[in-house]
């Protein structure tokens, strides 16, 4: 397994079918906002890749001592055979020095994939990352946040927001 950053006009394509793939409409971003976002250095775009093969994304927002993984998917072909878990740890690594967390769905609102939800919050906290006590809500959707070996306050995380996409997102962000 090897982490590193998009390099080619190629890899975007990959990664921009890879992210529609995985995330629900209502919890991304526009591409092309993220794309800007990276060029001007407040996110890293990062290729998961295993045996030289394209196999998944982790995108992180950045902001002084604060890395959000904002996105993190492996390729559904992929999954289940330990990269992710590889992945995750590698990204700990990379920012060893830096409060590192992210959102995941609340399992206390209704909804129809409740399962794979649990999994993926089971999957986090396998994988060494433990719940923040934070619970928001950020443009309708609510999410818990969860932490590697650190404290996050719901200020952190708004700050977070604000700096990287001012008013386009920070107005939409809520404590729960």
């Amino acid at each position: 397994m090897k982490l590193r950053m998009v390099a080619s006009d190629t890899e975007w394509g990959l990664l921009e079918k890879l992210y529609t793939e995985a995330f629900p409409e209502n919890e991304r971003k526009p591409f092309s906002m993220i794309r800007e976002k990276h060029r001007v250095k407040q996110t890293d775009v990062w290729v998961v890749e295993d045996n030289e093969v394209f196999s998944g994304l982790a995108i992180t927002m950045n902001s002084g001592d604060l890395v959000l993984l904002d996105y993190f998917a492996i390729c559904k072909e992929k999954r289940g055979n330990g990269l992710g878990g590889e992945s995750l740890k590698a990204l700990f690594e990379m920012y060893r020095e830096k409060r590192f967390f992210l959102e995941v769905e609340s399992l206390t609102v209704p909804a129809d994939n409740i399962e794979e939800r649990r999994r993926r919050k089971q999957f986090y906290l396998n994988n060494g990352m433990s719940e923040l006590g934070v619970y928001a809500r950020l443009f309708g959707v609510e999410f818990e946040l969860l932490g590697y070996a650190c404290e996050v306050s719901f200020d952190d995380y708004f700050s977070l927001y604000n700096e990287i996409y001012g008013n386009y997102a920070s107005r939409f962000l809520e404590e729960m």
